[in-house]
């Protein structure tokens, strides 16, 4: 491969330009080729509304993938949990880096833990997934908590706690960490309580399916564990035909035996924003050695889960 800098795609939010820096900069050890940001604007980026309202699904990453269509940048670095589950032709996923931390997060005043907000506390997410089970769990434990839609970047967020609009938000581990502020969680939530969205914690390094050289320098960034994990959530999240805004949670993680890991053991939720319905289920077998053997353990859960009334707590569905 020749000297010429690659162009990496990347959405301008701080987090973004965070997480495509440590992207280039792993590429540029694996290439020995210097990496270049292009900026892209996406329709998530400058749209007011509510990520529910404009559909969520491929909002953050259509724009990316336009570019990369076009041969205007050479590969995308996407948060994965943004991507649509469905893979375009000319497009393939060449790395899923090693997955930062998945959980949900607060960041709340006075560095108040969850279950010790106020009564009444108002907290904000624009996340039904996260409304559903904070709601759920503040039911199930006799708390009093309103749960507020937001939108805007991390800066924003953080800000309506400290300017006393909200008692607190809800943000994901991973962002926080990619921009160095985790100092800033005053609560991590335990995956038993509030499970993250699937693929969350983790990039997606996406290049044209035609282009075998970067496809192959790429895939040294990938990590299997990771990628086993993310494809049987997205599998789920396929089968329930849900898009990325339902209010659907979902986590793969290893069991170990001593140094050997063993088993995938696959968590799923969907439940009513308000919390009053949850359906919760999770399997677990051996460790997905392909791609088909991930997908085929987030199928089986979301038909027992859709077996369960899951469709009905989703709202319309996403086809």
């Amino acid at each position: 491969m020749s000297e010429k800098a690659l162009r990496l795609g990347t959405r301008r939010s701080k987090l973004a330009m965070a997480q495509s820096g440590q992207v280039a900069e792993a590429v540029r050890r694996v290439t020995g080729r210097p990496v270049e940001l292009v900026e892209i604007t996406t329709y998530g980026d400058v749209s007011r509304e509510a990520l529910a309202q404009i559909g969520g699904t491929g909002v953050f990453v259509t724009a990316l993938r336009d570019a990369l269509v076009r041969g205007e940048v050479d590969f995308a670095v996407h948060s994965l949990k943004d991507l649509p589950t469905t893979q375009p032709e000319e497009l393939v996923l060449a790395a899923v880096p090693v997955r930062e931390d998945p959980r949900d997060v607060i960041v709340a005043r006075d560095a108040l833990k969850f279950t010790d907000l106020p009564r009444g506390a108002r907290i904000g997410t624009g996340s039904p997934r996260r409304m559903a089970q904070l709601n759920a769990y503040a039911r199930a434990h006799g708390l009093d908590i309103e749960t507020v839609p937001i939108r805007g970047n991390v800066d924003t967020r953080i800000r309506y706690v400290h300017d006393g609009e909200l008692d607190a938000v809800v943000l994901a581990a991973a962002g926080l960490n990619r921009i160095g502020r985790s100092d800033e969680v005053t609560d991590f939530l335990s995956v038993d309580t509030v499970l993250p969205a699937p693929g969350q914690g983790a990039l997606a390094i996406e290049c044209a399916a035609d282009n075998a050289d970067l496809i192959a320098a790429l895939g040294e960034l990938d990590d299997p564990f990771t990628r086993a994990a993310v494809t049987a959530e997205r599998s789920l999240l396929a089968a329930l035909e849900a898009g990325c805004s339902a209010p659907v949670g979902a986590l793969a993680d290893h069991l170990a035996a001593g140094q050997f890991v063993k088993e995938m053991r696959l968590r799923g939720v969907v439940g009513t924003t308000d919390g009053t319905r949850m359906v919760q289920l999770s399997t677990t077998g051996p460790v997905p050695q392909t791609h088909e053997q991930a997908t085929a353990l987030g199928r089986e859960l979301a038909t027992e889960m859709l077996a369960q009334g899951a469709a009905g707590l989703m709202g319309e569905r996403a086809h």
